[in-house]
Order: C-alpha cells, then structure tokens, then sequence
C-alpha cells in the first residue's frame, strides 16, 4: 500500500517537473532543436533558474523553496557544495544489478530516480547560490565535547579529527567534503548513524570513521558542528 501510494506521488511529480521545465525552457528561450544539432555538446551550463523551478516542483515541500528545510530530519540544503549535492542526488537512485542504492532511502529513490542529469546539477547550482539559515544545537552540554572531537579526533580510538577534511569552520569542500556548519543537529547525528549502521554507503572513509564512534560522541559532534557559521 506504501509503495502504491508513493507510485501515484512520483508519477504526478513527474508530470509537474515535465511541465514546470518546460515552461521554463520556452521562457528563456532555449531550443531543444538547436542542441539536438549540435552533436560535439557535452554538459551543458548549468541553469539556476531550471534548478529554481526543479526545486520548486519537487523538493520544496520536504527542503522549503529555498532549501532552507525547518525540519529537522530533512537537511539544510542552501549553501552545500553544488557538486555534492548532484552526487548524493546519483547516489540515491538504483545502479543497475545492484540489491540497494548506496544511499538507501525510499523516499529519495523515487525522487532522485525521475531527475535528469542535468536536473540534478541546476538543482545543485541553485541551492549552492542560496544562503543557509542555520540550524541551533539542541543539546548545548555536548557542544564542548563535540569541539574536542571535531578538532582533535580521539587518537586512542585511532579517530581522525573532522576538521581535517571538513575544514575549522565545517565548510567542506567541494564535491569531496559537504558543508556540516549550522546542519540540523538532528539530521547530521542520523547520518553519522546510517554510516554506522550501513544505510549509506557512498562513503568508505565515513563508513570507517562513524563505526569507531559511540552515540555519545556522535551525539556531541552532531551538536558542534550545528553550532557553526
């Protein structure tokens, strides 16, 4: 009965993104005749208006129009790296011969699934040029704890600091690292734990890296880093 249900939502959101890019294509004057004659065409520049209009017509309703998401298992997508989020977007969806996505989320699948390639980089250039509103930690006693971490790792546990590849301020980098500063507490400590648990698996290294940590320090981590600008 689930999936029958989500059928119907992803058929008709299918039908809206169709009709909402478009209209967007006709407004901007784009020929679809024009680049199916040009036979050397690769990528094509990305479209942040098309990513507007994609993000509209699909994502708004779990992420808000501006990715600003104000709730808190849904992530802050305004201001990510645009080529991390088209990744995770690739990652979502099913590769062929394989028994589950490398991130295994079934409401993301159907989403990620009807999304063109090019679909999926406007939309990470739109939310890239959007401003996050961050998020506030929840638990302010591990706030300190999750610094110790962040910075310093824990080097008995053989536990990397996350600001080695996450950046003193949680930036990230591009395509390789996301931006972790001001995330949903809530949101990064369920990630950290599905990299834990297996649910996600486009990442050795954070697969590696969570199974060495406790709920505690997830917990506080997770904290910190919701704390950052």
């Amino acid at each position: 009965m689930v999936y029958k249900r989500f059928s119907v939502l992803k058929n008709a959101l299918r039908a809206s993104l169709s009709v909402v890019l478009f209209s967007s294509a006709v407004v901007t004057g784009i020929s679809t005749s024009a680049m199916a004659a040009d036979p050397v065409a690769t990528k094509k520049p990305v479209d942040i208006a098309k990513g507007k209009a994609a993000a509209a017509a699909v994502c708004a309703g779990c992420h808000m129009p501006d990715g600003n998401s104000v709730i808190a298992q849904n992530p802050i997508l305004a201001g990510q790296h645009a080529a991390y989020i088209e990744k995770q977007l690739v990652n979502f969806r099913l590769k062929p011969g394989a028994k589950a996505p490398e991130r295994n989320n079934a409401i993301m699948l159907g989403f990620a699934t009807m999304l063109s390639e090019d679909d999926m980089r406007n939309l990470g250039a739109f939310y890239a040029s959007q401003t996050p509103k961050s998020a506030s930690p929840k638990r302010k006693e591990l706030v300190a704890a999750g610094e110790r971490i962040y910075r310093a790792g824990i080097p008995e546990k053989g536990l990397p600091a996350c600001a080695g590849c996450h950046g003193p301020g949680a930036a990230g980098i591009p395509a390789q690292y996301p931006r972790l500063a001001g995330q949903h507490p809530e949101y990064t400590e369920a990630t950290l734990n599905a990299f834990r648990g297996g649910q996600r698996m486009n990442s050795g290294q954070m697969t590696t890296i969570a199974s060495k940590m406790s709920d505690a320090e997830v917990a506080a981590v997770s904290e910190y880093v919701a704390s950052l600008r």
